[in-house]
């Protein structure tokens, strides 16, 4: 399993509900993202990018990053978004570019941000028929491309399937595989029932063993569970200790840990994971 803390969990708030942006930012959601797309109805959508700027403004926890989610850019409203974000005071951290049927998507909207925004990443959503069948080139769209997302919604819809993980798994499959293969992040649909944790939970497992980086969260009560299913337990941080501390010992040639051979490879990756995985310092925030 690579766990990885740059998806593990994202928590989206609808653009209009700016009394809830401060509370995305502190939720502990390694990604907290405005959205300007399906929670906004369309007479609304330029009040939205007007408020939408105030969540950037705001001060994140130190680990977290900010995101937002533009319009589909098959239709003008997620061009006007991306001139808005162009013009924005502070820069979201990331950009999920929804309904992505081809690495012309990413493209665009790289294009589109330019030089104003040269640090902004990408997360491309895939949630239709022709985006499954292009998921391994979309995966490939680019260096600030970093991830894909699963829409298990708007595609179940599309082919007619149920919204169950045994329908999906095929779509899903395909999708982990082709970022993988890319070298990029792969993040799972919501788990749409709120109040069901155990359910959260169940599907959060499946996903992280299927190869998922993370999963986003519909309400702030599910991310504990999202962050703990995609985060390492104890026992695999110590052994990841005694990994390192064995290399450090035999000068980081092959050695025996837990009766397991180990070299180069195990010694770097138990590192990055002590190093993303480290608690961070109570009440620690990253100013704006």
């Amino acid at each position: 399993m690579k766990f990885t803390r740059y998806c593990r969990s994202l928590l989206s708030t609808p653009a209009m509900a700016v009394e809830r942006y401060a509370k995305s930012h502190q939720s502990g959601a390694d990604i907290a993202m405005v959205d300007l797309e399906d929670s906004v109805p369309p007479a609304r959508k330029e009040e939205a990018r007007r408020l939408a700027e105030e969540f950037f403004d705001l001060p994140t926890t130190k680990l977290a990053r900010s995101a937002v989610r533009i319009n589909a850019l098959c239709g003008p409203d997620g061009l006007r978004d991306l001139i808005a974000i162009s013009r924005y005071r502070v820069k979201p951290d990331i950009v999920l570019v929804p309904m992505a049927e081809s690495p012309r998507d990413i493209e665009i909207a790289a294009g589109a941000l330019g030089p104003d925004c040269p640090d902004t990443e990408f997360l491309a959503v895939v949630e239709t028929p022709l985006g499954i069948e292009h998921a391994p080139a979309i995966a490939t769209a680019g260096h600030r491309l970093r991830g894909l997302v699963f829409g298990s919604a708007d595609y179940a819809f599309a082919v007619g399937a149920r919204l169950s993980w045994d329908a999906l798994a095929h779509a899903r499959g395909r999708l982990v595989n082709s970022a993988r293969a890319a070298g990029v992040e792969a993040m799972d649909a919501p788990f749409f029932e709120v109040a069901d944790l155990a359910g959260l939970r169940h599907e959060a497992t499946l996903a992280r063993d299927f190869g998922f980086s993370g999963k986003i969260a519909v309400h702030p009560r599910q991310l504990p569970l999202i962050n703990e299913a995609f985060s390492p337990d104890e026992q695999l941080l110590e052994r990841a200790r005694r990994v390192v501390e064995a290399g450090r010992e035999n000068g980081r040639s092959v050695t025996v840990v837990d009766g397991v051979m180990v070299g180069m490879p195990f010694f770097e990756a138990s590192q990055r994971l002590i190093e993303q995985f480290a608690p961070p310092e109570p009440n620690e925030t990253k100013e704006k």
